[in-house]
């Protein structure tokens, strides 16, 4: 059980790290709003939808909070290289993992940037749903992730009209997701984050982008698995044998892999 204590300790800590990402907001009202919001992430709110982050940071309203998020301007991938920095710090280990990996977000509407009828292994099926590809830390101090990319798919990035209603910037491209996986892995590897290990599901072990980029830097061990059996989605279509064909290697078996 927590101590009041500790749950001091965690405040300070947060405090401590809105003061190391202050400078990357402008004026103090965005300072505010960010912490607020980081608080409410945090917090054992049910659904961190605009209303309910603006609820617990005590608003009577949503607006400030999505202000924040919609029209303030700061400079999201300053926030995170010192994420990333942060993290290194804390939790960085020459024998660490970097993990690659997607999840679906489940949406009603048409609007939100890259949303469509795609695979979502979240839902385990194919949703209306966007697509985020993350990069995460693994080591034996503990976990976190330090790298983000929205997938935009080929339908979204050839319609301008689309883009322009969804405040898609200009200079992104449609880029499949083993490209925007292998792009976060050079920005880890160039800013130095201490790993041994490169691994990700078979979206991006069946892609050959990031294991020659990590060989090309004369690098990692990887650890990434080879193409089959991932589920259908990702860069290269559905992944799935196709009928008729036999899938190499052995034939598929279940292993559990601890609880969640």
């Amino acid at each position: 059980m927590t101590d009041v204590n500790e749950a001091k300790g965690w405040a300070r800590a947060l405090d401590e790290l809105m003061g190391r990402l202050g400078p990357r907001f402008g004026r103090v009202e965005p300072r505010r709003r960010a912490l607020a919001y980081l608080r409410g992430l945090l917090a054992p709110v049910e659904r961190k939808n605009g209303w309910q982050l603006a609820e617990a940071a005590g608003d009577r309203t949503p607006d400030g909070m999505q202000d924040f998020l919609g029209r303030m301007r700061w400079d999201a991938d300053a926030v995170r290289d010192d994420l990333r920095a942060y993290v290194v710090e804390h939790l960085g280990d020459p024998g660490a993992v970097l993990v690659l990996d997607e999840t679906g977000f489940v949406k009603k509407g048409t609007k939100s940037a890259g949303v469509q009828r795609q695979y979502s292994g979240t839902a385990g099926r194919v949703e209306n749903c966007q697509t985020g590809v993350f990069l995460g830390y693994a080591s034996r101090h503990g976990r976190a992730l330090i790298d983000r990319a929205l997938y935009l798919p080929e339908g979204w990035a050839g319609d301008p009209a689309r883009r322009a209603g969804a405040g898609v910037p200009a200079a992104v491209a449609f880029t499949t997701k083993p490209k925007l996986g292998a792009a976060m892995l050079e920005r880890a590897l160039d800013a130095g984050v201490p790993c041994s290990w490169v691994t990700g599901d078979g979206v991006y072990g069946a892609d050959r982008t990031p294991r020659r980029r990590i060989e090309a830097r004369g690098g990692l061990g990887g650890a990434c698995p080879r193409a089959g059996g991932a589920g259908p989605g990702g860069a290269g279509g559905d992944q799935r044998p196709a009928a008729g064909r036999q899938a190499r290697g052995r034939p598929g078996c279940r292993r559990r892999a601890g609880s969640g």
